[in-house]
């Protein structure tokens, strides 16, 4: 398995706080079945300063790190930018950086609140740009929860989405689990990642997710998220098939 979003590097936003753990945490990952991971740290202004070159360099010592522990895990480089109105100016100025750097696809964090007025301009002026905008953790967005048709107009319009593992493995309440399995039913999803931190609490949840969409769409749904994430990370256009409509749901008791 490819992972395109996980905490994996030492000491850079809240993932492992220690070269030791970043490596406890790749074998577990291996232990999972997966290959390939790209390192996503946070880059949030104000919170997390995680530019580009920055992370390339980390990535490029991490995986020395993972040749000298023998640990058969390959980690590209990228980045969880939040979604700002600096966005594109922070993309210029090189601090942003694309899932492996290939100026292909660019994860893209939304407040867990809303989802901002200019979000549909600048998914705009990323396209032009010949980027595609992947929306990260929609089903855990609150104004999305409440207004799917937010989603499904940015989809519409040329953007992707990445549900959480452990979203669809049920590990943060039924009602997340529903409206992940939901969003993808819609074909308005076309990744799932770990977004793994630590190996206790938000740990790799792939091996259950996979499980669960086995169960609800059969082989065929888990052969387009590997191809997907291998296309990704090579830069070539991503599968993806007209979306649908969802409906809202209940946001009290979200996460039970």
């Amino acid at each position: 398995m490819i992972d395109i979003h996980c905490h994996i590097l030492p000491g850079v936003d809240d993932g492992p706080e220690s070269n030791y753990k970043s490596i406890d945490l790749a074998r577990v990952a291996v232990q999972q079945g997966i290959h390939t991971i790209v390192a996503t740290p946070h880059h949030i202004p104000g919170s997390y300063t995680n530019t580009r070159e920055e992370i390339i360099r980390k990535v490029n010592s991490f995986n020395e790190q993972l040749k000298s522990e023998k640990i058969s895990l390959t980690v590209l480089p990228g980045q969880e930018p939040r979604i700002s109105g600096t966005l594109m100016e922070q993309l210029e100025q090189g601090d942003i950086l694309t899932l492996n750097d290939k100026q292909s696809s660019l994860l893209i964090e939304f407040p867990k609140d809303h989802v901002p007025k200019y979000t549909e301009k600048l998914f705009y002026d990323l396209l032009l740009k010949g980027i595609s905008p992947i929306i990260v953790h929609p089903e855990q967005n609150l104004e999305i929860l409440e207004n799917p048709e937010v989603l499904y107009q940015l989809i519409k319009r040329g953007a992707y989405a990445q549900v959480d593992a452990e979203s669809v493995a049920g590990k943060i309440g039924r009602k997340a689990k529903k409206f992940s399995l939901e969003l993808i039913k819609a074909k308005q999803v076309q990744f799932i990642g770990s977004n793994a931190h630590n190996t206790t609490k938000r740990s790799f949840k792939m091996e259950q997710a996979l499980k669960e969409l086995k169960k609800g769409f059969g082989n065929d749904m888990i052969d387009m998220f590997m191809v997907n994430a291998e296309k990704a990370i090579s830069g070539e256009p991503v599968f993806k098939e007209e979306p649908d409509r969802v409906k809202k749901v209940k946001t009290f008791a979200l996460f039970k």
